[in-house]
């Protein structure tokens, strides 16, 4: 989820040093500034090494005379080093933001210059406006608690996992299409070697030995993902009555997979101030273009968490299917049900915006969904 920006620092004219890091895997680069007007000044340190990080800001602060009980505000960009930087950042002393690089402007033209450097001070210069009071310069992440980081790996492991089981049963589809044969629907141990081809002969050797050793794989993606769904049921279990996968968990249409997979992508941890923010997380937003007299709807922007959208959409069919009479399903029903396939697609995505920011308020406020059945009742 990206958050607004607003400032944080204290009055202007309290001398702060801004410092943008740039990072990549084998050094980083430091743009540092203290204000409007005054000429950023890079620095290189060999990546994750934080000593040499506070030696550069000690020099930096000598630099524009910042004296050593006044606040340096960093930020760096949202990547592939997670957010272990922001926390060490913030053990520092330093008041860190992490930024979505999607957000960041670009020059437009066809070709234009790139390089870390660069990228620095344009970074350390949108920080400057940013904490100066300047709104919509960039979005920000949100940054999880530890604890929370790490309990998402649980969901998106067997989240990964599924997709390999299924890329793995259409390979072994396809290399079946190929001899003319077809994929049983009851398979015994070594059941390749009793499927025939087009001609009732057996498949060949090689085609038997590959499909044995996919099988192999496919067994073994199967008990890891039942391992994790066990993972998963423990820790429901163990969770308190009143906490919000509890919650969940209780209402019909609502699995552990779907509850654990909401709140580790961050339903609660989040700290969604409206419904508005949600359906951003979701890229489940309306994207109209008007220029002059021209005007078009250029569909939803799907530019969200690609997994929360694929379990909103899970539980948006489960959802009209175990939660006939709940307000939800009703207006599904009224608005798409007598359209064709195309418009139930369609209004399929709108009840899941509209189901994730129910299960949210159920989920904090304890507002149950209008009209939802729970289970056990």
């Amino acid at each position: 989820m990206t958050a607004m920006t607003h400032s944080t620092v204290g009055s202007v004219s309290e001398p702060v040093l801004y410092v943008a890091f740039e990072l990549s895997a084998k050094q980083w680069k430091l743009a540092m500034t203290s204000g409007f007007g005054v000429a950023p000044w890079v620095r290189t340190v060999p990546a994750k090494d934080l000593r040499a990080v506070e030696r550069a800001i000690a020099q930096g602060r000598q630099r524009f005379h910042i004296a050593l009980d006044c606040a340096v505000v960093s930020c760096y960009e949202a990547g592939r080093d997670g957010f272990w930087i922001h926390r060490a950042l913030t053990q520092l002393g330093i008041r860190n933001r992490v930024v979505d690089s999607a957000s960041i402007e670009v020059n437009r033209r066809a070709r234009r210059a790139k390089t870390d450097r660069i990228d620095a001070l344009k970074l350390v210069r949108m920080l400057v406006r940013v904490c100066n009071g300047e709104r919509d310069v960039w979005r920000e992440v949100r940054v999880p608690a530890a604890s929370d980081e790490a309990a998402r790996h649980v969901s998106r492991e067997r989240m990964a996992l599924v997709q390999d089981q299924t890329r793995l049963v259409n390979q072994i589809r396809s290399w079946l299409a190929t001899s003319g044969a077809r994929w049983p629907a009851r398979r015994r141990a070594a059941w390749w070697t009793l499927v025939t081809d087009w001609q009732g002969h057996a498949l060949p050797r090689t085609l038997q030995a590959r499909i044995a050793r996919a099988d192999a794989r496919l067994a073994q993606l199967t008990a890891q993902i039942d391992e994790l769904e066990t993972q998963q049921q423990a820790a429901v279990a163990a969770a308190a009555p009143d906490s919000a996968v509890q919650r969940l968990v209780h209402l019909k249409g609502v699995a552990t997979t779907g509850a654990s997979t909401l709140l580790d992508e961050g339903l609660v941890w989040r700290d969604f101030r409206n419904r508005r923010e949600i359906g951003g997380l979701l890229g489940f937003a309306p994207l109209p273009y008007q220029s002059g007299e021209v005007a078009r709807d250029q569909g939803m922007s799907r530019a969200g968490n690609e997994r929360l959208q694929a379990i909103s959409i899970q539980l948006a069919w489960n959802w009209v299917r175990w939660q006939p009479l709940s307000a939800l399903t009703q207006w599904y029903r009224h608005r798409f049900a007598e359209g064709g396939t195309r418009a139930r697609r369609i209004g399929i995505v709108a009840l899941a915006r509209k189901l994730i920011i129910a299960l949210w308020r159920y989920a904090t406020t304890g507002v149950v969904p209008a009209g939802a059945i729970l289970k056990g009742a």
